[in-house]
Formats: C-alpha cells, structure tokens, sequence
C-alpha cells in the first residue's frame, strides 16, 4: 500500500520489457502502488477487498478469514507452475481481485456471498496468474498472507515454481 515513484515504476516496467522476471503474492503485488495506474497495468490485477467471513461480518479484531477452494483451471493443469497439482482447500484471507484479460489464470477461486454481503452471487476470483510483458515473465498469487500459509504444500509448491518460472 506504498507509494512508487513516476520513475521507479518506468524503470520496473523497463526491465520487466526487458526481460527480468517479477514474482511475488498476496499484498506485496497487488496490493502495492495502488496510485499507479502503469503498475497495475504491469502486474495485471489489483486488490479490491477480502470480504469477512460472515459471522465476522464488521468486526474489526479478527482477520478476514473464509474457508474456500483454489481450483485449477484447465490452463493451470498444463501450466508448469502447477503441474500435477489438484484443487485443495485454504482458510485464510480470499482476495476480491480486479483483474484484466492479459491474464493467463491458473487457478481460481469462488467468493460464495454469506449473510449479509451485498453481491447477489457467486463471483470467480483469479488466485494465480502469469503474464507476458514484453521479454519479461510475471507471476502472481493472491496466496501468501501468512507463514504457516505459504509453509503449507502446495503453496509454497506453487510459489516456489512460479519465482522460478518468472526468472527462467
């Protein structure tokens, strides 16, 4: 939720066109630069929200846990990142992600509405996505908000795979 400079993002874009490979999850991807509109074109996503659970519905002293399914999706099964592996179930933050088309998503998840949530259904989140920009390869997952999260297979699996096929 920082700030980056005109520069500083030109220059990230500039060596991503180049060829360098940028990787990373949960907040500290999509969740950063929210004022630059060239770095939310870069990363191809955005943080919106993560919805409570809905008994927690408006409180503030408990984490914005819900229970859900990461699904591969066709292209992931393919994908190198996630070969191999299957569906498997998180009880963590879910990301409400405004995403774009460039996107190739990988696994997805659904964010079912609960007593109380103003969307009328069920709504498909992107939860791991690559990108192509210029020479560089991206990778994202909304995954990854604590360390018992990321320690947990296949998280730290997918994670691993995708720094690795960011950097080639």
């Amino acid at each position: 939720m920082g700030s980056a400079t005109v520069d500083e993002v030109a220059g990230l874009r500039n060596a991503v066109a180049a060829g360098a490979g940028f990787a990373g999850w949960h907040g500290g991807m999509i969740d950063s630069y929210r004022a630059s509109t060239d770095y939310l074109q870069l990363v191809g996503a955005q943080f919106a929200a993560h919805p409570h659970a809905p008994e927690d519905k408006g409180r503030t002293d408990v984490e914005a846990y819900r229970s859900y399914t990461v699904n591969i999706t066709a292209e992931g099964a393919q994908h190198p990142i996630l070969q191999g592996v299957k569906d498997f179930d998180v009880h963590t933050e879910q990301y409400w992600v405004l995403d774009d088309g460039l996107n190739e998503v990988l696994a997805t998840c659904e964010l079912v509405p609960g007593d109380g949530d103003e969307w009328p259904a069920p709504v498909t989140m992107p939860v791991v996505w690559t990108r192509r920009w210029g020479k560089g390869n991206i990778f994202v997952t909304s995954l990854g908000h604590t360390v018992d999260l990321l320690e947990r297979a296949p998280v730290k699996e997918i994670i691993e795979r995708g720094l690795l096929w960011a950097a080639r």
